[in-house]
């Protein structure tokens, strides 16, 4: 079934959701997880392009995601982790793509109006856009 599978993590409490729910899920098929945080901010969208440093935004996020895999691997799961910078829907098709994973697994937030409209459109980018399965869990 999955070998690899890409964990969008947020770094906020809709993470422990779809986290919990695909620790499980790899366990019972043996795949390596790929977290994956997209730093969005305008240093991360900006940062090739003008060759900044990190920002501490972006420290804190590998710090994070760094927490997460020694968590994880602690439960002896194998687990990578990469923070990608820009938009988080193109960036997340990009990784899922180049890693060659065959399950996207995201939260959502079950939001109303307008937060839908702007949170809601990464879910539905990449639900749109790739051709592997995408796992949508709504966040607790």
């Amino acid at each position: 079934m999955y070998k690899h599978i890409l964990v969008a993590v947020e770094n906020s409490e809709a993470d422990k959701t779809i986290l919990a729910h695909v620790s499980e899920l790899a366990r019972m098929t043996g795949a390596d997880l790929l977290l994956v945080h997209v730093a969005d901010g305008w240093a991360a969208r900006n940062f090739d392009q003008l060759q900044l440093r990190e920002s501490e935004e972006m420290k804190e996020d590998r710090a994070y995601l760094e927490k997460l895999r020694a968590e994880l691997s602690a439960t002896g799961l194998k687990v990578t982790t990469e923070l990608a910078m820009g938009d988080p829907a193109t960036e997340l098709i990009r990784v899922a793509g180049d890693q060659s994973v065959d399950l996207i697994a995201m939260s959502t937030h079950g939001h109303r109006f307008v937060k839908d409209v702007l949170l809601g459109a990464t879910v539905d980018k990449v639900r749109h856009l790739v051709k592997i399965p995408v796992l949508l869990l709504r966040a607790h």
